[in-house]
Formats: C-alpha cells, sequence, structure tokens
C-alpha cells in the first residue's frame, strides 16, 4: 500500500471542506498544520451566528459592501486562523493548504500571524482576471513559502 504524502491528504481536506461553505459565489477550504497535525480548518461564508447567505439570498448572495465585496464573508483562511487563535492555538511557523490563493488582505494577515508556508490549488487571479496573485507575490516577498500545489488529488468526494 502506498502512503499518501501530508500535502495531498491536506488538499483534498480543504477541497472537502469547500463544499461547506455557504456562498453562493465560490466555495474555499483552508487547513491548518503543524508539525504534521492538523491545527484548525475552515471554509468561507458568514460568521457563525448570522446568515446563510445561500439560504436568506439564494438568488444573488449576501448585499454587497461598499468596495463591491460580499458584506458577510469571512474567507476560509481567516475562519481557520480566528479559530486557531480563539482556542488558544498558536499558528506560529504554521504551514495553510487552502484551495483558493489568498487574497492581499488575507496574506497580511497569513504574514502577521506567523505562518511559514501556504500550499494553494487555485489562483485567486484567474477567478478575479486579474494579471497576478497580489497575496502570493507578497507572502514570498516577505519570507514566506508559498506556491500553487501540484500533486494529484485522489480521494475527494465529489458532490452529487
Amino acid at each position: 500500500m502506498s502512503r499518501p504524502a501530508f500535502d495531498d491528504i491536506y488538499m483534498e481536506l480543504a477541497v472537502n471542506l469547500a463544499k461547506r461553505s455557504h456562498c453562493i459565489k465560490r466555495h474555499v477550504g483552508a487547513v491548518l498544520t503543524k508539525d504534521t497535525r492538523i491545527i484548525s480548518i475552515g471554509y468561507n461564508g458568514p460568521p457563525s451566528g448570522t446568515h446563510n447567505c445561500d439560504e436568506e439570498w439564494p438568488e444573488q448572495g449576501c448585499p454587497q459592501d461598499s468596495k463591491g465585496g460580499c458584506s458577510l464573508a469571512i474567507h476560509a483562511e481567516q475562519n481557520a486562523i480566528l479559530y486557531a487563535v480563539k482556542n488558544k492555538t498558536s499558528v506560529d511557523g504554521a504551514t495553510l493548504y487552502v484551495t483558493l490563493s489568498p487574497c492581499l488582505a488575507c496574506s497580511r494577515i497569513i504574514f502577521s500571524m506567523g505562518i511559514r508556508r501556504v500550499i494553494y490549488l487555485s489562483s485567486y487571479a484567474e477567478y478575479k482576471g486579474l494579471p497576478s496573485d497580489e497575496g502570493v507575490d507578497f507572502l514570498n516577498k516577505f519570507g514566506v513559502d508559498c506556491f500553487r500545489y501540484m500533486g494529484t488529488l485522489t480521494n475527494v468526494t465529489h458532490m452529487t
């Protein structure tokens, strides 16, 4: 029996976690690990206890903020980091697996929290039609090892 690499296991989990998202625009999942152990998980959507966008606004999603973004959304990586910190778990030196490369705002948080490695599946720039992944560029510029996942996802649960 071949043993899967941890990168494959954690990225597959992030992909499956993305299916928990209530966002109607994009589903994103994240897994935070440290020393080959999962320390937190997250997916994008509204804060717990508020409205689920796909239930409250099934046609258009949550109202937009003044900059045109979702007014309720917390990004998957933010959710994973916030949950860890809320539960007094250090993310310093951690690795983040995320299904969409971090936006610039999330990258600033990732850097500030001491996360040392980020592996992403899909490009935020490609998704948004931007010339480059600003978040990835920021992280790499300031010493966070950030790169696109190039492995094989063999154990992803497909939605029916």
